[in-house]
């Protein structure tokens, strides 16, 4: 099956710059190309009827400020008048030879199509009309690329351009973490995959149903959808009766658990009320044996050395402490049962 590797061809120097028409069969092209035509064919009846255009129809309260700069920028390109093949060739022609009126004639003729191939990109993380924008560059360098002397129609040779400038801009620009390129694509690919089995088998297909459906390896399929997933931020709400954020509900690792809090100040108190049944030198033997003071219990000779005495002086004095600790703690323990 012959490549459409003309179409790619735009001229010497552009090969690696317009890489997405490579290797599309003929009856894909043409395929593309009459679905682009059905579409945009409604996105201008679309553009054209009184239900979006009518400025006369009241705005309503709750109507967002993108929606009404939608509506604006809708009503705009609509007066652009649409061009026939004939028309396009001369203008083509007419940029190839450095005029400017007829680039701009022709990109404004086309903004229609911009906006019908970024509807399709709503809701993937950049606002419609960061997508018009995108769409737009490619536009731009679509009318600077054509050469109309190839036979292959603006429209669709232009539905090339736009759609990876706004797929690109989708990679780049509307994830926290960007996403390759390629990557994108595989997301793309798995989610048309997905969509159209999970009509035929009537439930979520299984990863080796995508993989043969897409084409794609269970790794990669795997790896797609760990990158489709979207970071959320710590200031995102718990929930929408909820004034509290994500922050407030993760935990701190480093932090007690509140139970183990409690009872870490409830046995504080308590050795502070025992020990004070004891001598100071008793209450210093034990409170360095056992790490009272610090994180670093002592040993026998460590503390005997700090405090003057001989290992089974310590000894002695550690004995006896403990001797009252235990009857202090039964005393409190029969307290407390009786």
């Amino acid at each position: 099956m012959k490549s459409r590797a003309r179409a790619a061809k735009i001229d010497d120097h552009s090969e690696q710059e317009f890489t997405v028409v490579e290797g599309v069969s003929d009856e894909e092209f043409e395929e593309e190309s009459s679905d682009l035509q059905e579409e945009k064919s409604s996105a201008f009846e679309l553009l054209s009827s009184d239900d979006v255009l009518d400025n006369e129809r009241p705005v309503l309260a709750h109507r967002s400020v993108e929606e009404d700069s939608v509506r604006i920028y809708l009503k705009e390109i609509s007066r652009h008048k649409l061009l026939n093949g004939r028309e396009e060739i001369e203008l083509a022609r007419a940029v190839q030879a450095g005029d400017a009126i007829a680039r701009r004639k022709l990109i404004q003729a086309n903004l229609r199509l911009v906006v019908s191939i970024a509807k399709r990109y709503r809701n993937h993380g950049l606002s419609f009309q960061d997508l018009v924008q995108e769409g737009s560059l490619g536009l731009i360098r679509a009318v600077e690329k054509f050469d109309p002397e190839k036979g292959n129609k603006f429209s669709t040779y232009a539905t090339w351009w736009i759609r990876q400038a706004v797929t690109r801009a989708l990679a780049n620009k509307s994830r926290t973490i960007r996403v390759p390129v390629h990557m994108n694509e595989a997301i793309t690919k798995l989610k048309r995959s997905a969509t159209a089995l999970a009509q035929e088998l009537g439930r979520f297909p299984t990863p080796e149903e995508l993989s043969e459906a897409s084409g794609l390896s269970k790794d990669k399929i795997s790896l797609a959808f760990d990158s489709a997933k979207l970071p959320l931020s710590l200031d995102s709400a718990c929930s929408d009766d909820s004034d509290g954020t994500l922050a407030d509900i993760i935990e701190d690792a480093d932090a007690p658990m509140p139970d183990e809090a409690t009872a870490a100040r409830l046995l504080s108190r308590h050795l502070h009320d025992v020990l004070n049944e004891l001598t100071d030198r008793e209450k210093e033997v034990i409170q360095f044996r056992y790490g009272l003071n610090n994180d670093r219990s002592l040993s026998l000779e460590e503390l005997g050395r700090q405090l003057n005495m001989s290992r089974e002086q310590v000894r002695q004095i550690e004995i006896k402490a403990m001797q009252k600790l235990r009857r202090t703690c039964q005393a409190h323990l029969r307290e407390f049962l009786h």
